[in-house]
């Protein structure tokens, strides 16, 4: 049996068996027949490509204001924060301006070639970034590394083509874990490897680190992205290339007049289907391409209310997730006389981290049956809904002594991210079954720039909701960390609510009936099973 074990040195496909070698998604489409599971080291590889995706965005932050006052730009301290803000912020406007547009790219040239891109401007534009010696340059920087990294929009939709709909809660799972593990990991690059040669003298002597203090922690994870092009290279595409040549023995097969000079016109049939037995599933396969391409609407991504409904909750739940992400920072580190926990940054760093762990194995573990069993709408309204009585319990806590206030933090902290990924994972799934497969890109393009817009928002809206509370600590209703609290809370709501009819279709619980699916559903005999189709099993 051949040896899959490394990416570099295996220069055949990483898919055993071509089933027609001139459509690379033809070739990859039995993945998603009922039962497929993701191959192993596809599966890995998403995975690797998710947590790279999540480390330059985060690694940053602690550095970020060492940098800028070190540029001299500001004209005071209290300024710093300012400059802060634009940089900090640069890369998801870049985001937002192209990520639409790099999806149309995915659909129509590929995954891959847009994930070849994103790990590119990762590897140029990151460490450009940490050679910055004013403050223009980074600012130009993370914007090009914001505008030319569409990598996580052709990574969700490839996740939902490499294996079957009920495998595909535990694919999003992965990619929500390591995306997770990236922004716990990032922080701690960016804090522990930038000013090296002030932090270890004894290891970084060379005058380099000094002249640029904050290009290690950014050279590392452009290293990490190097290592990347490799096993990127192996991913199979699953993009269908089918050729535009018509073959007049395969249209007269077609009994619809109308569809015939449609088919000549369009070009959906291969020459080499002449070759094909007229009743087999291949040729029914093309025929109902034509069929969903003409008489199943190709709706505009803008009118299709199913995904505008998924990206809706979508941004609202991120909106609501990064605003809690302030506010808690915030909350636990403010004095218990005016609500808080009065804990350290080293203390919050230690809770965010234990619930880290614990959600990493409730994606793992948990997230894929439940999701099976409720659908990503009944995940998506549960987790949201129990949020909120959760988080109107989070005031109360500062009233405890520490040993208990300790234990209900950390409880309480663990819940919450498990109940935040659920409704992110199951976000995905809604925008994935929204779509078919080649407006699967666009989709996910669509929806992370309205995202990026939640993210600018969400925390500017949370800092400022934080600051109001603090001059209302003895009001009568809500009083001080309780308005915030609720506030985040109702946005908790809102999402709950947008996921009944007739806000949310509920046609979008389901992944859309693909053209080689509806073939398989018409003959008499299933498609060839993977396990036949394949002389040795997919890489273990």
């Amino acid at each position: 049996m051949e040896d899959h074990s490394n990416f570099a040195a295996n220069k055949e496909p990483l898919l055993p068996k071509e089933v027609n070698g001139n459509c690379p998604g033809c070739n990859t489409a039995y993945l998603r027949e009922p039962g497929g599971r993701p191959p192993k080291l596809v599966l890995l590889a998403v995975g690797l490509l998710s947590l790279l995706n999540a480390l330059p965005l985060t690694s940053v932050y602690p550095f970020l204001y060492f940098m800028i006052h070190d540029f001299h730009i500001a004209k005071s301290n209290d300024s710093v924060g300012y400059y802060v803000g634009l940089v900090g912020s640069s890369c998801m406007v870049g985001r937002f301006l192209t990520a639409a547009f790099w999806g149309v790219i995915a659909d129509r040239y590929g995954r891959k070639l847009v994930i070849y891109i994103g790990v590119i401007s990762i590897i140029i534009f990151n460490f450009l970034f940490g050679l910055s010696t004013n403050f223009w340059m980074a600012l130009a920087s993370r914007f090009f590394l914001g505008v030319f990294n569409g990598m996580m929009v052709s990574i969700q939709a490839y996740a939902s083509e490499i294996c079957s709909h009920e495998h595909q809660p535990f694919v999003f799972s992965v990619i929500s874990t390591t995306w997770g593990i990236g922004l716990v990991i990032g922080p701690s690059l960016g804090g522990y490897l930038s000013q090296p040669a002030i932090k270890y003298p004894k290891l970084f002597t060379n005058p380099i680190f000094e002249r640029f203090p904050y290009a290690l922690p950014c050279l590392f994870i452009s290293v990490y992205a190097v290592s990347l092009l490799a096993i990127t290279s192996q991913m199979p595409e699953t993009v269908h290339k089918h050729s535009h040549k018509v073959d007049e023995d395969c249209i007269s097969m077609c009994k619809d007049e109308t569809m015939k000079d449609e088919i000549r016109k369009d070009g959906v049939l291969d020459s080499a289907d002449a070759s094909v037995d007229k009743d087999t599933p291949q040729l029914e396969h093309k025929i109902v391409m034509h069929e969903q391409k003409n008489y199943m609407p190709h709706k505009s991504l803008y009118k299709n209310w199913g995904l505008i409904a998924s990206i809706a909750i979508y941004c609202i739940w991120s909106m609501h997730d990064v605003a809690y992400i302030e506010i808690f920072s915030l909350w636990a580190v403010s004095p218990q006389r005016t609500g808080g926990l009065s804990l350290t940054s080293s203390g919050v760093g230690k809770v965010l981290a234990i619930s880290g762990v614990c959600v990493l194995f409730f994606q793992m573990v948990l997230f894929p049956p439940v999701s099976n069993f409720l659908g990503p709408i009944g995940v998506a309204r549960g987790a949201s809904m129990l949020s909120i009585p959760l988080l109107a319990a989070y005031p109360y806590i500062s009233t405890l002594n520490v040993s208990w206030s300790w234990a209900a933090i950390i409880i309480a902290s663990i819940l919450k991210s498990a109940l935040s990924v659920a409704v992110y994972t199951a976000a995905y799934l809604l925008m994935n079954n929204s779509v078919t497969q080649d407006q699967r890109g666009a989709a996910n393009g669509l929806s992370m720039s309205a995202m990026s817009i939640s993210v600018a928002v969400g925390p500017a809206g949370g800092g400022a909701l934080f600051a109001w509370s603090q001059t209302r600590l003895d009001a009568a209703f809500l009083p001080g960390e309780q308005i915030v609290f609720f506030f985040v809370g109702m946005l908790a709501l809102v999402t709950c609510i947008a996921t009944f009819e007739p806000f949310l279709p509920q046609s979008v619980n389901k992944q859309i009936v693909e053209p080689h699916q509806s073939a398989q559903d018409r003959t008499a005999e299933p498609l060839q099973s993977t396990q036949d189709r394949t002389a040795e099993p997919l890489l273990l």
